[in-house]
């Protein structure tokens, strides 16, 4: 699967502001099956490498509270985790 393929489109509300944008999934798996880290731009700016770990979403980048956890769901929506 070319990763073009893998690529899926997020939007979601959070503290009164929209964020669009996508995802890339990492090609690299982890124990439980899932990409190990998923590439995320929001609003045409990139948010940084977003990963699951020990239950929580957490990003390489400093980002708002919470910002993390909401592309985390938006990526659950798409790999059952």
């Amino acid at each position: 699967m070319a990763s073009e393929d893998k690529i899926f489109d997020i939007s979601f509300d959070h503290d009164g502001k929209t964020y669009k944008g996508w995802v890339n999934p990492s090609d690299k798996m982890n124990d439980a099956g899932i990409p190990a880290s998923f590439h995320v731009v929001l609003n045409d700016i990139s948010f940084g490498y977003v990963s699951h770990n020990n239950g929580e979403w957490t990003v390489n980048e400093d980002r708002p509270e919470g910002l993390a956890g909401k592309v985390g769901m938006e990526i659950e929506k798409k790999f059952k985790i």
